[in-house]
């Protein structure tokens, strides 16, 4: 395994904990990070990143499953399940993430998943 496919994994494991710290995910970030969800506006910057990370740990979280990862030089993809209890609604998302990694950190993390999908599985959805 990869230097930077070991970081990877290592940030998701964060995602274990029922309501991870944002400081601590935001330390895996470069200070010019950018992360996107490709269906919404990109956080550019650390503090943006951050910001987007702190309300992804306002969820509780129930894990996140890494089912396959890959790694070419700095540029780690996985396809997984990022796992959510919403007001005790379990919501399960699928997700393929790229992750470009400079200097041991998290450079650029986009992740793609179907809105829609999110979206249904939502109390209310």
């Amino acid at each position: 395994m990869s230097d930077a496919e070991a970081l990877v994994n290592a940030f998701m494991a964060e995602f274990d904990a029922e309501h991870p710290d944002a400081d601590k995910l935001a330390s895996y970030f470069t200070d010019d990070a950018v992360y996107h969800n490709m269906p919404m506006a990109p956080a550019e910057g650390i503090e943006a990143v951050k910001a987007a990370l702190a309300g992804v740990s306002q969820m509780t979280s129930r894990g996140w499953e890494v089912l396959h990862s890959a790694a070419n030089g700095n540029v780690v993809l996985n396809e997984r399940v990022d796992r959510f209890d919403m007001g005790g609604t379990e919501v399960a998302v699928q997700v393929c993430g790229v992750f470009e990694i400079r200097d041991g950190k998290i450079a650029r993390w986009r992740d793609y998943f179907d809105m829609a999908t999110f979206q249904k599985q939502m109390p209310g959805g």
